[in-house]
């Protein structure tokens, strides 16, 4: 049972007119620029895919519920299906730059639904960072995601400083420095300048191994935690890259376990 006095409401000022903005929100290869891999039929009623990892029980299907270009759609699991909704609303405003609000759905009671509430919550505030950096440095763009993550039994603190270590850069690196993450004796390589610092999160505009943003993150809760090694290439390069390196980011993510 869904309670209706739960849900997220984010607010975002973004670059682009209304129309461009619809193309990162509501179309596939717009979504999966910034957020996770995503199919959409775009029109009422169109079917919605989205692949959180590789084999098809990653795959969780969805429908587009509205379709009003260029200031609201909805996706949700269909008619019979009384979960999680998102709705996505679009406002212009003078100057170029666009009021992006989602308002997140359908959410129970109980301690499972907390931890993924609160999960989301984290979730929804680097992507929609990402969602701004695309449409302020690569809008019209299209990006190749590459998202190798693996589980530690650790606590957040010590994995992150595991992660950053391997990775041979500062827990907290200084806002604007230029990075390299290159694991020892491997030839993987991101790189590029420091935008965000957060607790157990970096933010990178990357120039290598091709133009795009990287997430580097560790979340979770208690003994267990997710490590990110996440990263959106741009252009055909962006894709070779993908395919050369992300499986190899997915095998040393997990020699770290």
């Amino acid at each position: 049972m869904t309670d209706p006095n739960r849900s997220l409401e984010f607010e975002i000022e973004v670059n682009g007119t209304p129309e461009e903005v619809w193309a990162a929100i509501a179309t596939g290869p717009g979504i999966s620029s910034w957020y996770v891999p995503h199919t959409v039929e775009e029109k009422q009623d169109g079917k919605a895919v989205a692949r959180f990892g590789a084999g098809p029980e990653m795959e969780v299907p969805g429908r587009v519920a509205v379709w009003d270009p260029p200031h609201r759609i909805v996706f949700d699991g269909g008619k019979a299906d009384e979960g999680l909704a998102f709705e996505w609303l679009v406002e212009s405003r003078d100057g170029g730059t666009c009021i992006v609000r989602l308002v997140n759905t359908g959410f129970g009671s109980g301690d499972e639904w907390d931890a993924q509430y609160d999960g989301m919550a984290e979730g929804w505030r680097m992507f929609l960072r990402n969602l701004q950096l695309h449409l302020e440095h690569f809008r019209g763009q299209r990006a190749t995601p590459a998202l190798p993550m693996c589980t530690l039994p650790n606590t957040k603190d010590h994995a992150w400083e595991q992660l950053t270590k391997a990775l041979g850069i500062a827990a907290q690196p200084e806002l604007g420095q230029r990075v390299e993450l290159s694991p020892e004796n491997s030839e993987l390589l991101l790189a590029g300048k420091v935008i965000e610092v957060a607790p157990h999160r970096l933010t990178l505009l990357i120039d290598q191994p091709a133009p795009g943003t990287a997430f580097i993150a560790a979340e979770g809760y208690g003994d267990q935690t997710g490590l990110s090694v996440w990263s959106y290439l741009y252009g055909p390069e962006g894709a070779a890259a993908q395919s050369r390196d992300e499986h190899k980011w997915q095998e040393w993510l997990e020699g770290l376990a």
